[in-house]
């Protein structure tokens, strides 16, 4: 099986969205630095509360999809539909805002560590205008993977192959088939993973520096840099390697969808008339 390589390098930048909560943006932090059907990854960490302590107030969504995963900390939801989702340390949120949703994520901590991402993923045209859906994932529900080396993996989505053995996340059924694993090498161990064939893939470093592909081709990757692996049409493997220390990724893989993308702020659609719909439809309390 052959080797999917690091052939772009997209580093994440400081900005801030909600009410002022300091993040890093990779994907997304341009028009043109995105890898279909992903649209933007966000990082946020910070020990300091003013960082952001006010969280992201009710805003509406439409045409896409948006999983918040955290690491540390304890964020409330809260949407229109009336749901409601306690995001605590090691658990994930999946959100489908489809035709539309107005939420919030809210801190309830005062004060200590919140680190986690906000990933956004796109919806083909013919599911843009959906119900909206949501969906808690607590910890607990989240599958963690110890192998050889104390390599462990957490399975998000889609599935995880070891050897002639599959473990499958919580998230399935998704029509752009999207893998998420958060994966953790002690130092000086590596770990490979077949990805779907015609999948984007790309990696991004959390902690420590990983070592990408094939031995005779393997490039750097540092923290909070989004690799973008090589495309392939048939079944490839990822290869990496912690060898300058303990290291810590998301890998995360999609089926592209081949279709255009217009955004206006929390609006993803395929064109501008759509998008004009979109505004035109929550200034007139449409929306949902």
């Amino acid at each position: 099986m052959n080797t999917r390589n690091l052939q772009q390098v997209i580093r994440s930048i400081p900005t801030s969205d909600g009410a002022g909560v300091k993040l890093r943006r990779s994907l997304g932090h341009a028009p043109n630095l995105r890898l279909d059907p992903f649209l933007l990854l966000d990082e946020f960490s910070s020990e300091n509360a003013d960082d952001y302590i006010a969280g992201f107030p009710d805003h509406p969504h439409r045409g896409f999809e948006t999983v918040t995963y955290m690491l540390d900390g304890h964020m409330l939801h809260e949407d229109h539909l009336g749901n409601r989702g306690d995001l605590r340390s090691g658990g994930a949120q999946w959100m489908t805002a489809g035709r539309g949703i107005i939420h919030s994520e809210i801190p309830q901590q005062q004060s200590g560590r919140m680190r986690g991402f906000q990933l956004w993923i796109n919806l083909p045209a013919r599911e843009k205008m959906k119900p909206a859906a949501y969906r808690d994932i607590p910890s607990e529900a989240i599958p963690r993977v110890m192998l050889a080396g104390g390599v462990e993996v957490k399975v998000i989505a889609g599935a995880l192959t070891v050897g002639a053995q599959t473990i499958a996340g919580p998230i399935q059924g998704i029509s752009t088939e999207p893998l998420f694993l958060d994966v953790r090498l002690p130092a000086g161990t590596s770990f490979a993973q077949p990805l779907p064939a015609g999948h984007n893939a790309f990696l991004y470093p959390y902690e420590g520096r990983l070592g990408v592909g094939a031995s005779d081709e393997r490039r750097a990757l540092a923290a909070h840099e989004a690799g973008i692996l090589s495309p392939a049409e048939v079944v490839e493997r990822l290869e990496v390697s912690a060898d300058d220390g303990a290291a810590a990724f998301l890998l995360l893989a999609a089926r592209p969808l081949r279709e255009p993308v217009v955004q206006y702020g929390p609006f993803v659609m395929n064109s501008r008339d759509e998008i004009e719909q979109a505004v035109l439809d929550y200034q007139n309390g449409l929306l949902v």
